[in-house]
């Protein structure tokens, strides 16, 4: 998935960004809400993690403008705040989910999980195709019962894949959702990742090229 945090905590930002890599997700940071609106006015996300009390422009104002905007990103807000009168509050903005500050990073990441999903068209936890099971919640994959160890740009990418249910996935998508924003729109990431999910997935070779469209699975 593609997420945003938003956090004028850097530290706490970085930290967020970097445990959400580790489960795969594509993440772009931004320590203010001004950064977020510009961010979220150029990039696709699947979700925002967005602290309730930032600078120059509030959190709130944030989710008010991303709910105004119709998009279909979901917002996991954030805030010291654990009154219950203030997540009410913060719910009614929009917000799709509600977490009080200190929490536990796995628990983060299992509600950024979980609002991705709601994000997206739904999809089983595990999905199969050509002998593939993808195990999306324990980011496993196997191929004829054989476990396939990935890195997670490569189970990412297996994953749009996957998701695609048959149908062509562009090169475009791929980076979109699986690389973050300084990711170079020409750069070759995206077939060296495919050719090395081809590898490793191993024979009868499962990952096609469509010339002039992108991937597909069958």
């Amino acid at each position: 998935m593609r997420v945003l945090v938003v956090e004028d905590e850097r530290l706490l930002a970085d930290l967020i960004a970097r445990w959400l890599r580790g489960e795969a997700h594509a993440v772009d940071v931004a320590y203010d809400g001004d950064a977020a609106l510009e961010r979220l006015g150029v990039n696709d996300y699947d979700v925002v993690v967005l602290d309730r009390d930032l600078p120059v422009v509030h959190g709130d104002d944030v989710c008010r403008a991303l709910v105004d905007s119709g998009a279909e990103t979901r917002v996991l807000m954030l805030t010291a705040a654990a009154e219950i009168g203030d997540r009410v509050a913060g719910l009614s903005l929009g917000a799709d989910d509600y977490l009080p500050k200190p929490f536990a990073f796995a628990e983060l990441a299992a509600r950024v999980l979980a609002l991705g999903r709601r994000a997206r068209p739904a999809a089983p936890p595990v999905l199969a195709r050509a002998g593939i099971t993808l195990d999306l919640p324990r980011r496993e994959v196997y191929r004829n019962g054989r476990y396939v160890a990935l890195s997670r740009k490569e189970f990412a990418t297996l994953a749009e894949l996957m998701r695609a249910d048959g149908a062509v996935v562009s090169a475009e998508h791929l980076l979109e959702k699986v690389w973050d924003e300084h990711a170079d729109p020409f750069t070759a990431a995206v077939r060296v990742t495919i050719l090395k999910l081809r590898r490793k997935l191993g024979d009868p070779p499962v990952v096609e090229t469509v010339p002039g469209d992108g991937y597909v699975i069958r």
